[in-house]
C-alpha cells in the first residue's frame, strides 16, 4: 500500500509523513526531493508551478510508486498533489494507493510558514497553492490542529480500518 499525504506548504505532510511512517515501519518518500532544478528554482524566487512544470515531476513520482507497488512494498509519500488530475496521474484510487488530506486554513498555514525554514519553497507561494488546490472527494481528510503525533495515530486508526481491523 502507498499512502500519499497532500495538502499545501505549511500542512505538515513532512512532519506527519516521517511520525507515521516510523509508526509503520514503512520507508518515507519526500516528493520535494524529486522536482528538478528547474521546479526548485522558480519556487525559490516564488513563481508557482504550473502543469507542465509538474508533469515530469509527477512520472518520476509515479515510477517511484509503480515500483513499490510491484515489488509489493509499501510507502508513505509527502506529496502536496493539489489537482484531482495530479492524484489521478499518481494512482490514488483507495485501494492500494490512498490519500490523506491534511487540510489547514489560510491564518494557520501561514503562522506555520513563518515558523519554519524550508530548503526552497518561498513563503509567498501559499496563496497560489490554496488557489490551485482540489480538495478530495475521496481517502481521508483530517483537519491539521491537532499534534502531528496525534494525526499519525489517526492515519494508523483509519487504515485498520480500511484493511479490515487487520
Amino acid at each position: 500500500m502507498v499512502i500519499v499525504l497532500i495538502g499545501p506548504m505549511g500542512c505538515g505532510k513532512t512532519t506527519v509523513g516521517k511520525l507515521l511512517a516510523a509508526q509503520l515501519g514503512w520507508p518515507f518518500d519526500d516528493a520535494d526531493d524529486f522536482h528538478p532544478k528547474e521546479n526548485v528554482d522558480k519556487m525559490r524566487a516564488g513563481i508557482p508551478l504550473d502543469d507542465q512544470d509538474r508533469l515530469g515531476w509527477l512520472t518520476t513520482l509515479k515510477k517511484r510508486i509503480d515500483k513499490r507497488m510491484a515489488a509489493e512494498e509499501n510507502l508513505v509519500l509527502a506529496c502536496s498533489a493539489l489537482k484531482k488530475k495530479y492524484r489521478d496521474l499518481l494512482g490514488v484510487n483507495d485501494r492500494q494507493v490512498v490519500s490523506v488530506y491534511l487540510k489547514g486554513d489560510f491564518d494557520l498555514l501561514q503562522t506555520r510558514i513563518e515558523g519554519r525554514s524550508h530548503q526552497y519553497m518561498n513563503k509567498d507561494l501559499l496563496t497560489s497553492q490554496l488557489a490551485t488546490m482540489e480538495e478530495p472527494k475521496d481517502g481521508l481528510t483530517l483537519h491539521i490542529g491537532p499534534r502531528p503525533e496525534e494525526l499519525a495515530v489517526q492515519i494508523v486508526a483509519w487504515l485498520k480500518q480500511l484493511q479490515g481491523g487487520k
